[in-house]
């Protein structure tokens, strides 16, 4: 279970610093279908967040204390930090496509390793944090053709 409360501190870490890399790119997207894509970012913000809270939650629902300040979390974040500057509508879909592939990815390892746990109520809920990510990559992937 240690790897798994590591990796899901990772996960809170990941999401926290993805909110505010996303508001740069909701602010910062310029030129074609900007209010489209400035639009759709925003969605995506706020569905980071309810993932954000949520599995903060689950950490405190098996007893252990989630990661909860942004020192704590530039220490653990695999996220990299962008600029604040503009972000054409296609590299803002690359950007986009980046994070959430390498957040299916994390929450597919900590439902993997909960699942071994028999922590059922993390499998579940990661279950339906990944097949939200399949839905958002689906519609960029659509986006970038």
């Amino acid at each position: 279970m240690e790897k798994q409360v590591k990796l899901m501190n990772q996960y809170v870490a990941d999401l926290a610093v993805l909110n505010v890399k996303f508001h740069n790119l909701h602010w910062n997207v310029a030129g074609e279908r900007f209010e489209q894509v400035h639009v759709y970012v925003e969605k995506l913000y706020d569905i980071l967040f309810e993932n954000y809270d949520e599995v903060a939650e689950r950490l405190k629902m098996i007893g252990e204390y989630p990661l909860a300040s942004l020192r704590s979390y530039l220490e653990v974040t695999s996220v990299e930090e962008i600029d604040s500057k503009d972000y054409k509508t296609p590299e803002v879909y690359e950007i986009l496509k980046e994070e959430l592939t390498n957040l299916r990815a994390l929450a597919t390892e900590i439902r993997n390793l909960a699942d071994d746990e028999n922590d059922f109520g993390t499998v579940a809920m990661l279950e339906d944090q990944i097949g939200g990510y399949d839905k958002e990559l689906y519609f960029i992937s659509q986006a970038l053709k």
